[in-house]
């Protein structure tokens, strides 16, 4: 008889392991639709409250801003960097994030700036500014609640370059690099505030939006077909090999900007699609032994030169996806949270590609002013 409550208790705890398994796996299949509902505002944009507009006239607007950003001196790099930074806000409460959320700014500053703004800070004075960006969340819905607050983004990201425009640029050559989120609002920025000004589209050397997608067929600014070509604009979307349905995704579900200002689908165009390790817009194949260095530098001390990893990948676009080989080292795949997964990594595969491509176009665009060349 003494094994019978034995055998029960037995029973019970097979049965408390098997309901948590089942939890665990469902946790696993449904696990999108739980973030994102974790992630949501619950509250329609047109009644939501945003967080105060930065003041780009004071230094705490700015992510990055140089010392002597109004008085550029000879010891300056040539070139100035306006960069426009990805996602670090995940969502919950608000759409659109604070400019002074401390866990977006600590992911900025130890992550997205040292490995997308890191490979241009020897190519010039870099100008990062803080916006109200848009939430993780209303990067995984198509709703029209998560395209209005992307727009809105927009509006603080032209303030603040109209702001460099005015006061700090001083007719000097810039770049404009954008990333995620931050390489579709520089689409915008590019198509109003640069094309469409003569005196701006004539000194700007280059633009890279990094995890864009922007039609290939209508690029605000003409597309970079070759090394050393100055004013033109590099944009990709990537893959690892062997994700056919990412690639997929990107062609079904990114946005781009239409008339009025709209995020519309790409309705079948095929994306621009920039190979940075040939420095041109090319369906070529572009082996490991071209990459001029893949790196993490993440936690690094701001301005310092990581050390590069070679031959850790090639690349080759296809129906405007730039599909990547997976790299070797270890300090180059993906971690952390599922939010983390779903922002830009911690780690860039063309930094190197990036700094050397940046600092060619700056000096032919220096070498054009200089003969008096038209832009």
């Amino acid at each position: 008889m003494a094994d019978r409550p034995r055998g029960f208790r037995r029973l019970i705890a097979a049965g408390v392991v098997l309901l948590a398994l089942l939890v665990a796996a469902a946790a696993f299949v449904w696990r999108d639709d739980i973030l994102r509902t974790r992630l949501d505002p619950k509250e329609p944009f047109q009644t939501y409250d945003p967080p105060p507009a930065p003041d780009y006239a004071t230094k705490a607007a700015w992510a990055l801003l140089p010392a002597n950003a109004g008085s550029p001196t000879p010891r300056d790099p040539p070139a100035d960097v306006f960069f426009v930074g990805p996602t670090t806000f995940d969502g919950g409460r608000h759409w659109n994030a604070p400019i002074d959320d401390p866990k977006a700014d600590r992911l900025f500053r130890e992550v997205m700036a040292p490995n997308y703004a890191g490979p241009f800070v020897r190519v010039g004075r870099i100008f990062a500014p803080r916006y109200r960006q848009a939430s993780l969340y209303t990067l995984m819905t198509l709703r029209d609640d998560a395209k209005e607050a992307r727009r809105f983004a927009y509006s603080d990201v032209a303030a603040a370059f109209r702001y460099y425009v005015e006061h700090y640029n001083k007719d000097r050559p810039f770049v404009v690099v954008g990333v995620e989120q931050g390489g579709t609002l520089a689409a915008r920025l590019l198509a109003e505030e640069v094309a469409a000004h003569p005196e701006l589209k004539a000194r700007i050397a280059a633009a890279y939006l990094v995890q864009t997608v922007i039609p290939a067929n209508s690029p605000p600014l003409p597309p970079c077909l070759g090394p050393g070509q100055p004013g033109c604009v590099a944009a990709w979307a990537s893959v690892f090999e062997g994700e056919p349905e990412r690639a997929q995704a990107i062609l079904d579900r990114s946005l781009v900007w239409g008339e009025g200002g709209q995020l519309v689908n790409l309705q079948g165009r095929v994306p621009m699609c920039f190979n940075p390790l040939l420095g041109a817009a090319s369906n070529a194949e572009a082996p490991a032994r071209l990459s001029l260095g893949a790196a993490n530098a993440t936690g690094l001390e701001w301005g310092a030169r990581p050390a590069f990893l070679s031959r850790q990948i090639s690349a080759r676009c296809e129906k405007g996806v730039l599909r990547v080989s997976r790299p070797k080292s270890t300090s180059l795949r993906a971690s952390g949270s599922w939010t983390d997964r779903r922002k830009s990594p911690a780690y860039n595969l063309f930094y190197g590609d990036l700094e050397a491509d940046a600092k060619a176009r700056v000096a032919a665009l220096e070498a054009r002013r200089a003969a008096g060349a038209p832009g």
